[in-house]
């Protein structure tokens, strides 16, 4: 494939969104993982509030527990966040509702309680956790389903293309995002390898790494009217940085202006 026919292709696979439906994206700065301090966890009741009291929009992940529901907890296993050990999908979300985060007395919320909370004070952001060799429809229809007649502005994203393309085939409504990290594949096959993810994903904005910016394919489809959001945004020269080339901050500790 040669690289002058990439930008039709972009047009043509992954047409932009309308402007107007996704106006709200950089009209807020996001707290990632809610706005977590020491002894405020990360993805915590405690720093969603903090966020909400602050205006900030809210940034969470989401993953599955063994019976199926929404979970918003980032890591793959418990042991980091919490004084429990093993995997998060294998307990149930009445268990894992009941796991307090370290450092807190909050514990691990479901998205339905996040959602309650939120009630639409501010914009929210969730990103849908996924592993190659697993199956993304259940999750996502899992929030889909907790989104239903939820009101305030929200959208998904993920680093996998096939959650913003199930959006895309099942639920059109919902803003959908990538999220994109060029970590040490910004050669010839990485910059072919986003295009196609792009094309898969079909998404209304990027969520960018902040260390790959300022970047070309992410400059692209900016010029072109996908926005492009940017994590994990954690210093004063990162806040410059996504200033310049990005439309809106994803950010925590001192990246929060």
């Amino acid at each position: 494939m040669r690289l002058s026919l990439l930008a039709p292709l972009d047009r043509w696979r992954a047409p932009p969104p309308s402007p107007r439906r996704v106006a709200w994206l950089s009209q807020f700065a996001y707290a990632h993982r809610g706005l977590h301090s020491p002894g405020v966890p990360e993805n915590s009741p405690s720093a969603f509030a903090a966020a909400i009291a602050r205006g900030m929009g809210i940034e969470c992940d989401v993953q599955r527990a063994s019976d199926g529901q929404a979970m918003v907890f980032h890591d793959w296993e418990l042991d980091r966040l919490t004084s429990e050990t093993g995997r998060v999908i294998d307990k149930s979300s009445a268990q894992l509702a009941r796991i307090a985060l370290t450092g807190s007395t909050d514990c691990i919320p479901t998205l339905r309680k996040v959602l309650d909370q939120v009630g639409g004070q501010v914009p929210l952001l969730i990103e849908i956790k996924s592993k190659a060799d697993r199956n993304v429809a259940a999750l996502c229809l899992a929030v889909r389903r907790l989104l239903e007649g939820y009101l305030g502005p929200h959208a998904v994203m993920s680093f996998d293309p096939r959650v913003s393309h199930w959006y895309a085939v099942h639920s059109p409504m919902t803003l959908r995002g990538l999220v994109v990290t060029e970590e040490d594949d910004k050669a010839l096959p990485g910059r072919l390898r986003r295009h196609k993810w792009l094309w898969l994903a079909k998404p209304d904005f990027l969520a960018y790494d902040i260390r790959d910016l300022p970047s070309r394919f992410a400059a692209s489809q900016r010029a072109r009217g996908i926005p492009v959001l940017t994590w994990t945004v954690r210093s004063a020269e990162h806040r410059e940085r996504a200033a310049e080339f990005a439309d809106a901050p994803i950010a925590e500790g001192t990246g929060v202006a």
